[in-house]
């Protein structure tokens, strides 16, 4: 959760120094307007791509440790067949 927290910091450090830039450049109100609206479009869609690329991460966790799990899995049982086995001899 650490990488999250760190590229939320940035994204949002991004996003103030955008709009800071933006309001105190000398224009009319109307551009001023559009580029924070557009500022705000680019922070949106770059935080659907983190968000995008984020899930995808957590799911390929996910099937990793489901996969590991399976084979731990596996391998107690076979364990648990050959002590069986050994036994009943």
């Amino acid at each position: 959760m650490k990488n999250s927290n760190v590229l939320l910091g940035v994204l949002g450090g991004v996003a103030v120094g955008a709009v800071l830039g933006v309001l105190f450049a000398p224009d009319k109100g109307s551009n001023t307007r559009k580029k924070i609206a557009q500022k705000g479009t680019d922070l949106k869609d770059n935080l659907k791509g983190s968000i995008t690329d984020f899930i995808a991460s957590v799911e390929d966790q996910y099937s990793n440790f489901t996969s590991n799990a399976e084979e731990v899995i596996e391998e107690g049982k076979s364990k648990l067949e050959r002590m069986s086995n050994e036994i009943n001899r």
